[in-house]
């Protein structure tokens, strides 16, 4: 008898930065073609840039929320790719984050940071407590990349520990909402 193959994680990278001459695009992009050749990952780009969200929480989830939900609901993981402004994390991404609520839970998310000095890992501090309220698993390891410095071997070795352990995260937690409900 043949054993069944395991279907491909599907993995959202979320680029979470909207301003204008930002970084996030290429560091996305840069992280992208690290995962790419990963077969037993199904990415998907998601770029809060290409979302056009109300400017206050409406009383009813517009096309544009439904459609970024709906991206949340079908991945099995994600990667969020976050700048450091201030300190934290940019207000879109909160934004986008509370648009999703039983979607994110027992899902892994890791993380790609990136700005000045820190690397942006103040920002990933901050939203570990959000994605802990959300019922989901951060992983430790993740990718800070520090604009002033150009090295890029660290990262390239912190991208590929963060894909392996962002995969077993992945499959487990799969596997285990398929097995029992989670219970939030």
């Amino acid at each position: 008898m043949r054993e069944q193959e395991t279907p491909p994680l599907r993995v959202a990278v979320i680029i979470g930065s909207t301003r204008q001459g930002r970084v996030g695009e290429e560091v996305g992009h840069w992280f992208m073609e690290r995962a790419a050749h990963r077969g037993e990952l199904e990415l998907a780009l998601v770029d809060l840039a290409d979302f056009d969200f109300p400017a206050r929480y409406p009383d009813r989830a517009t096309e544009q929320i439904r459609r970024f939900v709906g991206h949340v609901g079908r991945a099995d993981a994600f990667v969020i790719v976050t700048p450091e402004y201030n300190r934290s994390f940019p207000a879109s991404l909160k934004q986008a984050i509370d648009y999703a609520y039983d979607e994110w839970h027992t899902k892994p998310v890791a993380f790609v940071s990136y700005g000045h000095g820190s690397g942006g890992l103040y920002a990933v501090e901050q939203l570990r407590s959000v994605f802990t309220e959300l019922h989901t698993v951060t992983l430790r390891n993740g990718v800070s990349v520090n604009l002033l410095d150009e090295t890029l071997e660290d990262r390239e070795r912190a991208a590929a520990l963060m894909l392996d352990q962002l995969g077993w995260w992945g499959l487990a937690l799969r596997e285990a909402r398929a097995a029992r409900p989670y219970v939030s």
